[in-house]
């Protein structure tokens, strides 16, 4: 499935890392780091593969944030993207994910929340603004309040109720760029739990696991809503991003790399236990949090992809994100969209089987 780096032409550029960086969630990249492939695939040609999370260079990490760095591919949550992308970053969008990943409505055990419907005239606890040391990415990089704002817009969309329905409170939100912390911290779950609000939107294992310790519950299980546009969000769809110069310069590059991300979503599809094995580091999550978040079959759709569908519902993700104050400006989708590496490692991976 791969051809051995011997038979490989050493690059003849300058080229001698390859970065990359994603969200604490499931990604066929991340498996393909995790398993070892990514670094296997450029060792020929004397390229080593790097993360800017695990590389202890402080300095580097404001790149998740402004994609500033070209020989930088990412795949994470939408807003950081959209926001560099807003800003004038010459990043190209080169894959989409959807994966279902433990979205729901938090309530107290006694609570009647049940259906969205049942969130009328309801409290629900908004995160505040973080404080950012990049001062351009103060509101793109709130990332706990864009999520709950978009989260309880689809909620109660679903039943026909709008903002205007219930009454939101601020709430406290930690920053999400320490690695020593589980990430639960980003919703306010006491304030849920000490009645100050009644619901509180939450993502992912780590929340999970801070549900549980805090003795609250799920009421709406928003990955069940029926219509996939009551459930976009940071996460979903997820972009795989690239600066323009790394493509102008490397392509074939960014075409090996995302052929094992492709062929990581292949091994996913027969290896569950092994994956939810890899997200428990990945997520910060336990494993009954990653049970409970990833479920419903999802390591069968791991795969990026450029379709209508993703493209139309990620462009309902940037003009929610631009209306309320996410992004500096908006600017058109189908620009910044580039199908070409992902369309070949497809090709190249389907030849070799």
């Amino acid at each position: 499935m791969s051809i051995a780096p011997s038979l490989r032409p050493r690059l003849s550029n300058s080229l001698d890392t390859i970065w990359f960086t994603r969200c604490p969630v499931p990604t066929a990249t991340g498996l393909a780091y995790k398993l070892g492939w990514l670094t296997q695939e450029f060792t020929g040609d004397g390229i080593k593969v790097e993360t800017l999370q695990e590389s202890g260079r402080v300095e580097l990490r404001r790149h998740h944030y402004d994609h500033d760095l070209t020989s930088l591919i990412r795949e994470g949550g939408n807003m950081l993207s959209l926001g560099a992308r807003a800003q004038g970053a010459p990043t190209r969008l080169i894959g989409l994910t959807w994966i279902e990943e433990g979205q729901a409505i938090l309530v107290r055990r006694d609570s009647e929340i049940r259906t969205a419907s049942d969130l009328k005239g309801k409290r629900l606890g908004l995160p505040s603004y973080t404080p950012h040391p990049i001062p351009d990415h103060l509101r793109g990089s709130s990332i706990a309040r864009g999520m709950s704002l978009h989260g309880y817009k689809g909620v109660l969309a679903s039943a026909g109720l709008t903002f205007d329905d219930v009454d939101f409170v601020e709430v406290a939100s930690e920053r999400l760029d320490r690695d020593d912390r589980p990430l639960g911290g980003l919703w306010a779950i006491e304030d849920l739990a000490a009645g100050r609000v009644d619901a509180l939107y939450v993502k992912g294992a780590s929340a999970v696991d801070a549900a549980h310790a805090h003795g609250v519950v799920v009421g709406i299980d928003i990955d069940k809503l029926p219509d996939r546009k009551f459930r976009v969000n940071n996460g979903t769809p997820r972009p795989i991003t690239v600066h323009q110069s790394l493509l102008d310069d490397h392509f074939d590059l960014v075409v090996r790399f995302l052929e094992q991300t492709l062929r990581a979503a292949d091994w996913a599809r027969d290896n569950l236990a092994a994956v939810h094995e890899i997200l428990q580091s990945e997520t910060r999550g336990s494993s009954q949090g990653v049970a409970e978040a990833y479920r419903d079959d999802f390591h069968l759709s791991l795969h990026p992809d450029l379709s209508a569908e993703r493209l139309a519902l990620f462009d309902q993700q940037k003009k929610f994100l631009w209306l309320h104050g996410f992004l500096d400006h908006d600017f058109d989708l189908a620009d910044w969209v580039d199908p070409r590496p992902l369309a070949e490692a497809r090709r190249r991976l389907d030849a070799r089987r």
